[in-house]
């Protein structure tokens, strides 16, 4: 059997649940190296020579791939491992994309900002195969690549821009819908909207509670499910928000276990994003296969997963939530056409990841 060693420095939310989906549906022996999710610059920037030294200590060192998150400094982990008595040379580098840091929008100004861009750039580089999450995250790392590459004057470093396009390919992560209820459920009486996002500034709540203050003031009546996780140093619009739509909130706060975050979203009529950072969006494609009907906003990921009826241009939430809210009301919405989520399932995307990770043909000399 195949035999992979994981690599994670920031082993929790999505990228623990990428890992976890992988285990269940890919044909292989798999090791895992894993810390926290926190402290993500560190990660990038020290955890490889960490996780060489606990490859050090391993009495088997013999793999056929190391899959690697992009909070890895892939360049340095080969360095470090292909140094090691019993490596296996012939070891393929694979690197998934959930972001890049190109494209991470940055509240201040930070001088360092751009080293982070670059480890990515460089990880491309040391990395033999590279899965992007989505078409939006890679047109954003090629693109903001192309212009580092030019930034570097007398160095030509177009040949290696190329190598890094060369080895791309999109995988759109893998999701394990076990515990959703695939029969078809009523409405509420009253419409419940769900936001279901971390509670960071990047999803943009400020913008989603003032279109629901105004709703409200127009007179329309609506019931809230508030899930996501929360941090220390909350956006304050979410304690505001708790206060102004308390006779409106059926649940706020992350749920427990899966099977409460599921049945919070099956009692759920629309789901919300005001997002100005999203590479793929595994929450609202949770949210439309519990049945939920989306509200989207017109830019990042979502012009290539969901058509064009579900998106709203910038300035028109509050109208489309109102359309919305409208067609609620008279039962139109009941007549959605389901959006195809199953091609998001592992069983339809378990095939192309074993050949990601494993591609047929003539093994590299060991």
């Amino acid at each position: 059997m195949k035999r992979i060693l994981v690599v994670e420095p920031y082993f929790g939310g999505s990228h623990k649940q990428f890992i976890r989906g992988l285990q269940k549906n890919i044909e292989a022996e798999f090791l895992l190296i894993t810390l926290p999710a926190r402290k993500w610059k560190m990660r990038m920037q020290l955890s490889a020579p960490w996780f060489a030294d606990c490859v050090g200590k391993m009495k088997n060192r013999y793999f056929d791939t190391v899959l690697c998150s992009t909070f890895v400094d892939v360049a340095v982990l080969r360095a470090l491992l292909t140094q090691m008595d019993n490596w296996n040379a012939g070891c393929d580098f694979c690197t998934y994309f959930h972001e890049n840091q190109f494209a991470y929008p940055v509240r201040s100004a930070d001088r360092a900002s751009h080293l982070f861009g670059t480890i990515n750039f460089t990880t491309a580089l040391a990395s033999d195969r590279l899965a992007f999450n989505s078409c939006f995250n890679w047109q954003t790392f090629f693109e903001s690549s192309s212009r580092l590459v030019k930034r570097a004057a007398d160095i030509d470093l177009q040949h290696q821009l190329e190598q890094v396009e060369d080895k791309a390919s999109i995988l759109y992560p893998g999701i394990d819908f076990a515990h959703f209820n695939d029969r078809n459920r009523r409405r509420n009486k009253i419409p419940t909207i769900c936001w279901n996002h971390r509670w960071e500034h990047d999803k943009n709540p400020e913008e989603f509670f003032h279109s629901l203050g105004e709703l409200e003031d127009m007179g329309y009546n609506f019931k809230l499910v508030i899930l996501g996780q929360s941090f220390r140093n909350n956006p304050p619009v979410f304690a505001h928000a708790a206060q102004r739509f308390h006779d409106k909130i059926e649940h706020i706060g992350f749920a427990e276990t899966r099977e409460e975050y599921i049945s919070h979203l099956e009692n759920s009529d629309i789901v919300v994003s005001t997002a100005i950072h999203e590479f793929f969006g595994i929450s609202i494609i949770e949210a439309i296969r519990a049945g939920c009907i989306p509200l989207l906003p017109d830019r990042l990921s979502y012009p290539e997963l969901y058509p064009q009826k579900y998106l709203y241009k910038e300035g028109e939430l509050t109208l489309q939530l109102k359309k919305l809210l409208e067609r609620f009301h008279d039962n139109g919405i009941m007549n959605d056409e389901a959006i195809d989520t199953e091609r998001f399932s592992w069983p339809c995307l378990r095939g192309a990841y074993q050949t990601w990770l494993f591609p047929p043909g003539e093994k590299k000399p060991g």
